[in-house]
């Protein structure tokens, strides 16, 4: 049997600590960061270096199993969860940044180095790695490339593709390809850029050279206050309609303002239906004159109190409680679904209130928090999985924003992906010609789909829902459920 097999060949390659089989052990990665859902592999591996990652993509090959590489499983859309009788090759101990060149501003890593390592790294030279998402102290590079990741500061810095400048992958076939370099100028197709956002399917990042950018000279950091969550999201398309691009906008609704206060005391407005918070960053002389702009609009825009950071430590309190913002939610609810869409920035007020009269009309409490500055919007499903019928409420309310997304203009994802949880709403966006375009560029990169396979396509087997027996860390105690 192939499973089999596989398993005696990487008992070759393994040490018994780093092959990992056993219930027990396999339990923290059935799951990623969307919890409700859970699926049991065949075995986990820790490769220490590029060559054991290698090896085991071919053995995999040769023996026809699936397999996905996962880095700190923040997916929230079910991404990295794993496959059934598949391999899951973890790479976190592939933590090394191997060369950081700050004349050239550039540095090259491995795929299990955290995104806020880079930065650190980098700081002494006066550089930074742009991509900032929620989860920055935890995720990986490797993760990030999956999902072409974005963050707070997308809004004037892009995604993860643009700050990516090369990388070497091994196919799913086991074929090692270099793709970029280490310019800003592409000649010919931008494969790296191609290669970011493949959610696993085209096998596994071994190597990765980023582009760096120079710390701002200054940051002015405005904090508004709303009474209403729409007159927020109105304010973010009169801030771009001044020509203003400011480093991030980001929009927090009253039940995640609640939840972040409690966990880090961040200072916010209490009271506030929403909170606005726009960051202009660079030249001391370029962010003085936007923010007498920036602040003319805001002021105007119906926000009752307005306050800007006028120390580091002040405006690195204001982003603490943003960033904590997705796990504090758990204080107000057992379990919340994630969701994420986007919006044109023109209709974001339109897409909050119908997300308001949606909420009301499931009887399901939505929290919002948002990159409302590129029209991201991440509400925040909240329900008790231990309730009947309530996981699959929420996720009816879910499918019905992602719905919203696209008839107003917009798009199923702007960061987390399609994952497991998406895939059956991708026809929503793309036509059934469009479909077999992305299917067959797939087939064309791994002709077996045999890396990361049942996600992103319709189709496929559906996982177990975690509210359909305790999950074995439960059972432990490890997991405890307030």
């Amino acid at each position: 049997m192939p499973a089999k097999a596989l398993l005696d060949a990487l008992g070759t390659r393994y040490p018994p600590e780093r092959l990992l089989t056993r219930p027990a052990q396999l339990a923290p990665y059935e799951s990623d960061g969307l919890t409700a859902f859970r699926t049991r592999p065949l075995a986990v591996v820790l490769p220490e270096t590029q060559e054991e990652v290698i090896e085991t993509v071919r053995l995999c090959y040769r023996e026809g199993v699936p397999f996905l590489a996962r880095g700190s499983g923040t997916s929230l859309s079910g991404g990295s969860m794993p496959v059934a009788g598949g391999v899951v090759i973890a790479m976190n101990r592939l933590d090394k940044i191997l060369r950081l060149e700050p004349d050239e501003r550039l540095c090259v890593v491995e795929p299990g180095v955290i995104n806020l390592e880079v930065s650190r790294a980098a700081l002494q030279h006066g550089l930074y790695y742009a991509p900032d998402p929620s989860s920055q102290p935890i995720c990986t590079i490797g993760g990030n490339i999956a999902f072409n990741s974005g963050g707070a500061h997308c809004l004037k810095y892009g995604m993860t593709a643009n700050h990516v400048l090369g990388i070497k992958a091994v196919l799913p076939d086991g074929e090692v390809v270099e793709l970029g370099g280490e310019s800003l100028e592409v000649v010919g197709p931008d494969l790296a850029g191609f290669y970011c956002g493949n959610e696993g399917l085209f096998g596994v990042a071994l190597e990765i050279t980023l582009r760096l950018l120079p710390i701002p000279e200054v940051y002015k950091t405005v904090l508004a206050a709303y009474d209403s969550l729409e007159k927020a999201g109105n304010a973010v398309a009169q801030v771009i309609s001044l020509g203003l691009l400011p480093g991030a906008m980001e929009i927090m609704d009253h039940l995640a303002i609640q939840a972040a206060e409690a966990a880090v005391k961040a200072g916010y407005p209490q009271g506030a239906k929403a909170l606005l918070i726009v960051e202009l960053e660079g030249e001391r002389e370029a962010v003085e004159a936007e923010f007498v702009q920036l602040d003319e609009v805001i002021r105007a825009s119906g926000a009752y109190k307005v306050r800007v950071a006028k120390i580091m430590d002040e405006r690195a309190l204001i982003w603490k409680g943003r960033k904590s913002a997705f796990s504090a939610v758990g204080r107000l609810s057992p379990d919340y679904i994630v969701q994420d869409g986007v919006v044109p920035r023109g209709r974001l007020g339109e897409a909050l209130r119908e997300i308001e009269r949606l909420s009301a009309a499931y009887g399901i409490r939505v929290a919002n928090v948002f990159h409302a500055g590129d029209g991201n919007l991440h509400p925040l499903i909240l329900f008790n999985g231990r309730e009947p019928g309530a996981l699959e409420r929420a996720e009816a309310l879910a499918g019905e924003l992602l719905k919203l997304c696209v008839r107003l203009g917009g798009s199923i994802t702007g960061e987390h992906g399609v994952g497991m949880e998406k895939r059956d709403y991708l026809p929503e966006m793309f036509g059934e010609t469009d479909l077999e375009v992305m299917k067959a560029l797939r087939r064309a990169i791994d002709p077996k789909e045999l890396s990361n396979p049942g996600k992103m396509f319709p189709g496929g087997e559906a996982p177990s829902h975690l509210h359909h027996g305790p999950h074995p860390l439960e059972r432990a105690g490890v997991i405890v459920r307030e």
